[in-house]
């Protein structure tokens, strides 16, 4: 019966590891769903600037000086 109670509780202590790597792992990845939502979201109101967009166009359609 000792014996029994010795494996579970090895079994317990693998199970709450596992669990605080796997918590640990999640949370990282939550930190980068958050950060590349963050970035995205920068990029979506660059791209929806006016001014943005036809800077980048005027730069494209200039003629170069020595012409």
């Amino acid at each position: 019966m000792e014996n029994r109670i010795t494996e579970l509780e090895i079994k317990v202590a693998y199970q709450e590891d596992t669990v605080q790597q796997l918590d640990r792992v999640i949370c990282k990845q939550q930190d980068q769903i958050d950060s590349l939502i963050k970035s995205l979201t920068q990029l979506s109101d660059n791209a929806q600037e006016p001014e943005a967009t036809t800077s980048l166009f005027s730069a494209i359609d200039d003629v170069p000086p020595h012409y």
